[in-house]
């Protein structure tokens, strides 16, 4: 079979995606900028920000990250609002020690008020792709899906504060943070969140969704054939479904549509071997499906936040 070039429903997902930002770009969308840090080595797959807050009374919107985001309150209270867009608020009481999770694909608003308090601290720790990756690897195998987290606001877990504590405590007061006892810190985090916060160990399991002996082969399928045009109607037979119940049960029991999937496995696939091999970007393109080079760095981009050859370079 020929590598994909223009799947229709590759096109028609790419047309209503949402862009996602860097986590760099954040504090611009937010109401106060970050407080300045101490200078330190450039780090790797760790971005860190800390801010203090006043109460927000007009919502804010808050674009999608590429990167999971963890929000530690350091120090205040305060009631917390969210929701999707045009969605209905949901309030959430949070003080030193709670956190927030967020892997969103999709923009979402916020408002908070403090509580018995001028304003409220909190760090922002994004996680970066490759290592959340390798710790997936690590944990599920060679082969494994792409992970995603749940959406958690206000929790408390004392792993999670103890180990985003010890990244504070040595970026900010070591006068000579180490770059390898960060990695390491981020590195066992991102095995405690995919263990105990990933979508599919979260509690969050969607009823009559794809029982998982079928959901196996179809990702079995799937990666075996990432260089190939996406072909519903095959992965329906084998799951021994119509397309159309196929696509529903899939959804329910991943979150994702089959494209959708197949996209973030193609991804997967191409980001690995951009940091693990010196192959150039068009044949890694070509292995997962784009003869084009531009359609592979444009759909790169729009998943992952940046193109294939910063992506490599960082």
């Amino acid at each position: 079979m020929e590598p994909a070039v223009h799947p229709p429903e590759h096109d028609d997902l790419a047309a209503r995606d949402t862009p996602r930002i860097p986590a760099e770009s954040m504090p611009q969308h937010l109401p106060a900028p970050p407080q300045a840090l101490p200078s330190h080595p450039q780090l790797q797959d760790v971005v860190v920000q800390l801010f203090s807050h006043h109460s927000v009374v007009e919502p804010i919107r808050v674009p999608a990250v590429v990167e999971p985001l963890l929000v530690l309150v350091l120090a205040g209270r305060a009631k917390v609002e969210e929701r999707a867009l045009d969605g209905a608020w949901e309030a959430a009481e949070v003080e030193a020690g709670d956190f927030f999770l967020t892997h969103t694909h999709e923009p979402y608003e916020m408002r908070w008020q403090t509580i018995d308090c001028d304003a409220f601290e909190v760090m922002h720790l994004y996680l970066g792709l490759p290592l959340i990756d390798q710790a997936a690897r690590d944990l599920l195998g060679e082969h494994c899906a792409p992970v995603s987290f749940a959406d958690l606001s206000g929790a408390r877990d004392e792993r999670v504060s103890f180990i985003l504590d010890q990244l504070r405590v040595e970026l900010i007061e070591e006068r000579q943070p180490s770059p390898l006892f960060v990695h390491g810190l981020a590195q066992a985090l991102a095995v405690h969140l995919i263990r105990r916060y990933s979508a599919a160990h979260s509690g969050q399991r969607r009823h009559n969704g794809l029982q998982a002996y079928k959901l196996r082969r179809v990702l079995t399928a799937m990666n075996a054939c990432l260089a190939d045009d996406f072909h519903l109607a095959h992965l329906a037979r084998i799951a021994d479904l119509s397309e159309y119940h196929f696509s529903r049960v899939f959804k329910r029991a991943t979150g994702l549509s089959p494209s959708q999937y197949f996209i973030r496995l193609r991804m997967s696939r191409a980001r690995h071997l951009l940091l693990e091999t010196d192959r150039s970007i068009i044949d890694i393109g070509l292995e997962v499906g784009y003869s084009s080079a531009s359609h592979f760095s444009q759909v790169f981009r729009r998943e992952v936040g940046i193109t294939p050859s910063a992506y490599r370079q960082a």
